[in-house]
């Protein structure tokens, strides 16, 4: 695992937006990884989604940014307890690439993966409505490798090992199927605002 400065938290200041547990991470944006950051080019990424749809489909990355762009601006907040605000990410609304390969109906749950082959757990709802994206820009320069560049999965109302870095795919599913930090005593949704930090939090 990789961390740096901010991990181990800092004495909480009251301020609207802050979740409970949390401390305002001001300009710092602490790295953890929980694998050694690739050395992965624009050229070399790929973005799918299969599993339960009428059309797996599959994105290099000039047929992403072909789509209609998209940008989050608010907050993140990492289990590791710091938040950071007034964030903006740029890149493509989820509901975009989901259109395209058409969810079928028995279809709840999602793996994301990562070129890495981390994967992370979701539930479908969480990554439709406007409230997922395929992010690659944050504030307006390309994203850095080690916040997962090229381009990242962002679900920024779930603790941040929801957005899975260096982002490959998502595979739809029936049914909740636990990701590398769920099967490690993680939660297995991980809402901030009720401190869903942990397996029976």
């Amino acid at each position: 695992m990789n961390v740096t400065r901010g991990f181990s938290g800092r004495p909480r200041v009251d301020r609207p937006g802050l979740p409970p547990g949390q401390y305002d991470a001001g300009d710092d944006w602490p790295v953890l990884s929980a694998e050694v950051t690739p050395d992965l080019t624009p050229a070399d990424w790929t973005f799918r989604i299969d599993g339960l749809v009428r059309r797996p489909s599959s994105w290099d990355w000039d047929a992403a940014h072909a789509l209609p762009a998209s940008v989050y601006e608010g907050d993140i907040h990492c289990v590791t307890s710091w938040s950071k605000f007034g964030v903006r990410f740029g890149g493509v609304s989820l509901d975009v690439f989901l259109e395209a390969a058409g969810p079928l109906p028995e279809a709840t749950h999602v793996v994301a993966y990562a070129h890495t082959g981390y994967t992370t757990n979701l539930p479908l709802a969480d990554l439709t409505g406007g409230r997922a994206w395929v992010a690659w820009e944050f504030d307006g320069r390309p994203l850095a490798p080690e916040h997962g560049g090229p381009a990242r999965l962002l679900v920024p109302h779930l603790y941040f090992w929801k957005s899975a870095k260096w982002v490959a795919g998502l595979h739809l599913l029936d049914h909740d199927e636990p990701g590398f930090w769920e099967q490690n005593g993680y939660h297995q949704r991980g809402n901030p605002w009720e401190e869903q930090r942990f397996s029976g939090d």
